[in-house]
């Protein structure tokens, strides 16, 4: 399969996972944007899926990066550029969350997992990292 159809397919899935139901689809997505705030639930509703709980990764069907004790982690900016355009066949998650979201769950996975980069990513770090 193609990397943009893989990646469309997975949005598809992620999409069709959060909108299970109405009231999930109420609390957590309206008008295809993710309305969640925090990282850590941004990070267990989308990320947690290929990258698994504790944010080692996984091999299967795909090669899921891990993210736990990860040195690329260290140059926020990366992460930033990873979560807004993907990489290989990590969907566009920049489409889906807005500046916030981002900084948020980024926010997250560099402060947790073992990793403890004490440098926070703000909105608009995010915004100039936009296409």
């Amino acid at each position: 399969m193609s990397a943009p159809t893989w990646q469309s397919g997975a949005l598809a899935a992620i999409l069709a996972g959060t909108t299970a139901s109405a009231a999930g689809a109420q609390s957590f997505m309206s008008s295809q944007r993710f309305m969640q705030r925090d990282g850590e639930v941004i990070y267990s509703t989308v990320c947690q899926g290929c990258h698994m709980a504790d944010a080692r990764g996984a091999i299967g069907a795909g090669a899921y990066p891990v993210l736990a004790n990860d040195p690329k982690l260290a140059e926020a900016e990366y992460p930033v550029l990873v979560v807004v355009n993907g990489s290989k066949g990590m969907p566009p998650f920049g489409k889906l969350l807005d500046d916030e979201q981002v900084a948020a769950v980024v926010n997250y996975v560099r402060s947790h997992f073992g990793n403890s980069y004490p440098d926070n990513v703000s909105p608009a770090d995010v915004r100039a990292a936009r296409p």
